[in-house]
């Protein structure tokens, strides 16, 4: 098997990162395989905020799952709670995909979502594709985290990806060959 399968079969996810810094480098590696993401006519519709300041990741986590404990329905809040009682999983860094909010803007920040994940397992780092980073990203404090994650004016929030060193990992998912179809 190549290398690039290799990786796309072994990637899971994440759920347990060290919390250590990632390097500039891996950073500027997975920044780059992003922007080399196919899009509709090319547009590039999305814009990327790396945070790495971990304070603020952990800021964003304990407001996301502040918010989330005043949800009628407990199930996700409780859910979390097993699982450590994080939204990001110690992530030290958040990659936010923000669209233009143009008619393939969300699909094409998906796009290049997988290519994120990807470079990051190619360089022996662990991901998690994270909707849930828009629960403070769209709570009470948005506008303050907008405006201190310098979102540029007319995005918003499609997807966020956790990206760090694996603590403890797992075996990647089987694969439920009955979701395909072929017509010949």
């Amino acid at each position: 098997m190549n290398e690039t399968l290799r990786n796309i079969n072994e990637r899971y996810t994440c759920r347990d990162f060290k919390g250590t810094a990632i390097s500039q480098e891996k950073l500027d590696e997975i920044v780059k395989a992003a922007l080399s993401a196919p899009s509709a006519m090319n547009l590039q519709p999305w814009h990327i905020v790396m945070v790495t300041d971990k304070a603020i990741v952990d800021e964003l986590d304990k407001e996301g799952m502040s918010i989330i404990s005043t949800f009628e329905d407990k199930s996700m809040y409780e859910r979390m709670m097993s699982r450590g009682g994080k939204l990001f999983y110690n992530a030290p860094c958040l990659a936010i995909v923000l669209s233009d909010g143009s008619q393939w803007g969300t699909l094409d920040s998906g796009i290049l979502c997988q290519n994120i994940v990807i470079a990051a397992q190619s360089l022996g780092l662990g991901t998690c594709i994270v909707g849930m980073a828009g629960i403070p990203l769209g709570g009470p404090k948005a506008e303050e985290y907008k405006k201190r994650l310098s979102f540029p004016e007319g995005y918003t929030f499609a997807i966020g990806v956790l990206i760090g060193e694996i603590n403890s990992g797992k075996e990647p998912h089987e694969h439920d060959k009955s979701k395909v179809s072929f017509v010949r």
